[in-house]
């Protein structure tokens, strides 16, 4: 029996800024506990994840400052936009996370949210903040490659 490809997943969704402020260390899949009209302003695309983190408390990793907007037809059970939102994971990742954000410097940001089998995924990143000067390094270092393989196309032509 031939099985169906995979479909991919539906970036909702991303964090550029997170690449760009942090080093990320290690990423983890999780699930988000949401209200109906929540996943329906998902699906529409309308939430900012931006200035997002996760923290642990009482033993649950919680997802803050993540903005999904009040979905359109939503009545009086409409949900607050910037309200806490628990975190599905293991609790031996949870776990693992605390003793990695133990460290000075070390916090969790959400680096996309996507629609995996009909169901909401963030990929949380366990990262490190970045210098000022790391950051224009890596700048410089993506304008270098870019100028490398537009000189090369323009060679190769």
């Amino acid at each position: 029996m031939k099985k169906h490809p995979q479909k991919a997943a539906n970036v909702m969704a991303t964090n550029k800024k997170a690449r760009h402020n942090y080093n990320i260390l290690e990423t983890y899949e999780a699930g988000i506990v949401l209200t109906g009209t929540e996943i329906k302003s998902i699906r529409a695309g309308r939430m900012n994840i931006k200035d997002g983190f996760a923290q642990i408390h009482n033993g649950e990793l919680l997802l803050s400052n993540v903005h999904i907007s009040p979905y359109d037809q939503g009545n009086q059970f409409n949900h607050d936009p910037l309200r806490n939102r628990k975190l599905l994971l293991h609790k031996r990742e949870i776990n693992k996370i605390a003793g990695q954000i133990q460290k000075k410097g070390v916090t969790v940001v959400p680096l996309k949210v996507y629609l995996k089998h009909g169901f909401a995924k963030v990929l949380l990143g366990v990262a490190e903040g970045k210098k000022l000067y790391d950051k224009r390094e890596t700048l410089k270092r993506r304008d270098q490659e870019r100028e490398i393989r537009r000189h090369l196309k323009n060679v190769l032509r």
